[in-house]
């Protein structure tokens, strides 16, 4: 069973767990009390390449990557730094995250946010909403049933949820396009299987994305150079988490990828 099969497989029993202590009803209910939406795909389309800046507090191939670190100054400090949009890693046994992250997120910062987890279960979707994400990421590695990847999409649509897909190869592409006909396409360079990375798969990939879809490059980038090389190409936007977690000022690191001048804010 690969790292990918396990965290699913997690992630499904954490699901059922939650929803016995908060049904779904429930969930619904609270729906009415969401903020004001604050539009994630149109943050990513501004002139220039976008940067989506990531809470992560460690992962499986890279173990623990910020101790201790707070989510408020963590955010502040990827705001300050011209980020486009945040994304915030709510996964809990294999990457330590949690929604109320998301929560704290969304009262620290204006900007709009990606829910990054493995959503499998439609229960997530409305949590995603309620805890105050802009949008959410669907993994088409994760969903191997057709159905089950288009109800989510539809399902977060219809919830006011912009939808990063993410995918890794062509025929993960093929099911995103033609299933969806997904607006905002993320091509990881990181191999869900073995968490090797490779930035050539944005490369690879790109040419086969329609005219007109956003597409972000996730993961492998950690230098202004990298940016300028793939929205020379295309690339609309980038999200980058463990580098700007590592950095020793997230806002200088911030800075430096966006190019943004210290009194431009």
């Amino acid at each position: 069973m690969s790292v990918l099969d396990r965290i699913v497989d997690q992630t499904r029993e954490d699901v059922q767990r939650r929803r016995r202590d908060v049904p779904l009803a429930e969930l619904e209910g609270r729906l009415a009390a969401r903020g004001e939406d604050r539009p994630f795909s149109e943050a990513l389309m501004r002139p220039g390449i976008s940067l989506i800046a990531e809470h992560k507090r460690r992962s499986p191939s890279a173990g623990e990557i910020r101790e201790g670190a707070s989510v408020t100054e963590i955010v502040e400090a990827y705001e300050r730094g011209g980020s486009a949009a945040l994304s915030i890693l709510t996964e809990g046994p294999h990457f330590g995250g949690a929604l109320d992250d998301l929560r704290e997120a969304r009262a620290a910062s204006a900007l709009p946010i990606l829910r990054k987890d493995f959503i499998v279960d439609r229960y997530q979707v409305f949590e995603s909403a309620v805890a105050g994400a802009d949008a959410l990421l669907l993994i088409v590695a994760a969903l191997d049933d057709d159905d089950d990847l288009a109800g989510l999409y539809r399902e977060a649509v219809g919830l006011d949820l912009d939808v990063l897909v993410e995918v890794h190869d062509d025929e993960e592409l093929e099911r995103a396009l033609e299933l969806l006909d997904a607006d905002v396409i993320g091509i990881n360079n990181r191999d869900l299987v073995d968490f090797s990375v490779d930035l050539e798969r944005t490369y690879e990939l790109l040419s086969d994305v329609p005219a007109g879809k956003t597409v972000v490059s996730e993961s492998g980038i950690h230098e202004r150079e990298q940016l300028d090389d793939l929205e020379r190409v295309g690339v609309d936007a980038v999200l980058v988490g463990e580098s700007l977690m590592r950095a020793p000022d997230p806002e200088a690191a911030c800075r430096e990828l966006t190019e943004l001048e210290p009194d431009a804010l």
